[in-house]
């Protein structure tokens, strides 16, 4: 990734269906693009997490392929950290994600 690309917000759209299968790359991208994902999955009442080290390891996932098994930790912790926020905890009481 360029120096340039990597300055640029980056946003990653996730789909889990939790039907055994990973999660699956549905959309990415950078800048307009990036904010674009992010105020769609907004508009649609979906969680919006910022991970900077996490979205620039996504964005090496093809569109419309699973995860890769060495992600497997990192997006379980955003998935609990959703189901948290769903039990009606506030996203400051749930777990932080590392960084």
């Amino acid at each position: 990734m360029s120096e340039a690309a990597s300055a640029r917000s980056g946003a990653v759209a996730l789909s889990y269906r939790d039907d055994g299968r990973a999660p699956v790359v549905v959309a990415k991208g950078y800048g307009a693009t990036a904010e674009s994902i992010m105020r769609t999955a907004r508009e649609h009442g979906l969680y919006v997490h910022a991970s900077p080290q996490l979205i620039g390891l996504l964005m090496q996932v093809q569109l419309d392929r699973q995860i890769p098994p060495p992600l497997y930790a990192a997006v379980a912790q955003v998935l609990a950290w959703l189901w948290e926020i769903d039990q009606g905890n506030s996203p400051v009481d749930v777990i932080e994600i590392e960084k």
